[in-house]
C-alpha cells in the first residue's frame, strides 16, 4: 500500500530508504534550499525515483540561502575539510533544516491522503545535527501527529543504524552509490575531504562496497 512521501536529497542514505521502502512510497520530494551541492544531488534524486516510477518533485527553498547562515550556503571554499566528529563541522549545520523540510512534507501529506513522512537521518548525523536526533525525531512525530487530521507519523527506519549499516543495507539492495552525491563543496567531483566524503569513504569501506567514486585526490 503506498501510504508514505519522502524526503530524497539525491545521498547514500536518501536514496537507500527510497529503494528500501519503495512499495510504499507514492511520492518523493526534493528540496532545493541554495546549499553548494544540490545542484548534484537533485538529479541523482530524479535519477532513481524515474528508474523506480516513483512522482518526484522538486520545491525551492530560496529564502534558506537569503536568511540562514551556514557554510553550506556559502561557496565551497568555506567548507571545512575534516571528520565529522570535529568541532568544526558545526559550520554545516543549516539551521533547523529538517523542520523545515519536514513541515512542508506533512503538510504534503496531509493534502494528498498519506499517512506517512519517511526521512533518512541516521546515527552518525547526531553529532552535530540537532534536527536528526532521536529526540527531535520523536518530537516531531507527535507534532504532526497532533497537528494533522488524518495523523500522519514519521517513520525514519536509521535513526539508531550507521552509515555503514545503511551502505549494507544499500549493497543488499542492489544499489550503485556511484549513482549517488554526498560531497558539501558540489565541485565537479567529490572533494574526498569534507565531513560527507569522508564518511562516504568509511562507510563504503566497512561494508565492503568497491568505492567507484571519482574524488578530486584520485
Amino acid at each position: 500500500m503506498k501510504d508514505s512521501i519522502i524526503i530524497v536529497s539525491g545521498g547514500m542514505d536518501s536514496i537507500t530508504l527510497l529503494y528500501d521502502e519503495q512499495a510504499r512510497i507514492a511520492l518523493a520530494v526534493s528540496f532545493d534550499y541554495g546549499s553548494n551541492h544540490n545542484a548534484k544531488e537533485i538529479p541523482f534524486a530524479k535519477l532513481h525515483c524515474e528508474r523506480l516510477g516513483i512522482p518526484h518533485i522538486v520545491i525551492p527553498l530560496e529564502f534558506m540561502s537569503k536568511y540562514f547562515k551556514s557554510s553550506l550556503l556559502e561557496g565551497s571554499e568555506a567548507i571545512p575539510e575534516g571528520h565529522y566528529e570535529d568541532e568544526n563541522m558545526k559550520s554545516t549545520v543549516v539551521p533547523f533544516r529538517n523542520g523545515i523540510m519536514l513541515s512542508i512534507a506533512v503538510g504534503i501529506a496531509e493534502s494528498n491522503g498519506l499517512k506517512y513522512v519517511m526521512m533518512a537521518n541516521h546515527g552518525g548525523d547526531h553529532t552535530i545535527y540537532p534536527d536528526c536526533t532521536p529526540e527531535f525525531v520523536n518530537a516531531f512525530d507527535s507534532a504532526a501527529e497532533a497537528g494533522t487530521y488524518v495523523k500522519v507519523r514519521l517513520h525514519t527506519p536509521y535513526t539508531n543504524i550507521t552509515k555503514e549499516d545503511i551502505a549494507r543495507r544499500g549493497k543488499s539492495l542492489g544499489i550503485d552509490y556511484s549513482e549517488t552525491w554526498s560531497c558539501y563543496k558540489g565541485g565537479e567531483r567529490h572533494c574526498g575531504k569534507c565531513g560527507t566524503c569522508v564518511e562516504r569513504k568509511e562507510a563504503l569501506e566497512k561494508a565492503g562496497i568497491e568505492d567507484q567514486t571519482e574524488y578530486e585526490e584520485n
